[in-house]
């Protein structure tokens, strides 16, 4: 091995050691500190690293799966808890949102929520003002914001985005016109249409995650015979 190849594979391994530095710290702030943008996640993992390289920055599958790992290591007690409590609240409001075709979407959906994470909604009207005003005649008080999403590689629109909290769970509602029921916007992570369940979908997944429960308390019962 020439010395130039030498210096070569050492640089493209220091570049895949700080990759992996970078996502793991993101994941870290994503966890501990609600970060929820994979974008300035990595930067500011990055900054705190000290590490400057724009190619030792990772993906946000990198992270994602980074994150995964981090939930799996320190709060292997406590977030299927939180995730299964969102899902319950999601369920909850979707039937209450049942007019609007809502779906989940998001951390909530993929199973990486944790205490900061809110419970995303989509609904669909082509008149945005007409949520706001079902949720507000329900006694519900909404804030207002503007969100920019994907639809393709080379399109963009900006929704109406309702936020609000309801017994300490917080709920972000993006408000889309009917027609955008058959084309999800895409996702923030890997760029294919965004995943979203149907409340269907969703109470599907509360009944897997009661039979692994079922399941967990019937192993360890035979374990403490």
């Amino acid at each position: 091995m020439t010395r130039g190849e030498h210096h070569r594979i050492h640089a493209q391994d220091r570049m895949q050691r700080n990759r992996l530095r970078v996502a793991q710290e993101a994941a870290r702030l994503m966890s501990e500190h609600g970060i929820r943008d994979f974008h300035h996640a990595k930067l500011k993992a990055a900054e705190r690293l000290g590490i400057v390289d724009a190619q030792a920055l990772p993906r946000n599958h990198e992270i994602e799966q980074a994150l995964r790992e981090h939930q799996r290591i320190f709060h292997a007690d406590s977030q299927p808890q939180r995730v299964r409590r969102r899902r319950e609240a999601a369920a909850e409001a979707m039937r209450f949102l049942a007019t609007y075709e809502p779906r989940l979407v998001g951390a909530v959906l993929d199973g990486t929520a944790d205490a900061h994470s809110a419970v995303c909604l989509h609904v669909f009207s082509d008149d945005p003002e007409a949520v706001t005003l079902f949720l507000r005649e329900h006694g519900v008080p909404v804030e207002l914001q503007t969100r920019r999403l994907r639809l393709n590689r080379s399109e963009q629109a900006d929704y109406p985005v309702l936020l609000f909290a309801a017994d300490d769970i917080p709920f972000d509602l993006t408000v889309m016109p009917l027609d955008a029921l058959r084309q999800a916007p895409l996702d923030r992570i890997d760029e294919k249409p965004m995943q979203r369940a149907s409340l269907a979908a969703v109470e599907e997944l509360l009944a897997e995650d009661d039979a692994a429960d079922d399941a967990f308390e019937r192993k360890l019962s035979a374990a403490l015979r």
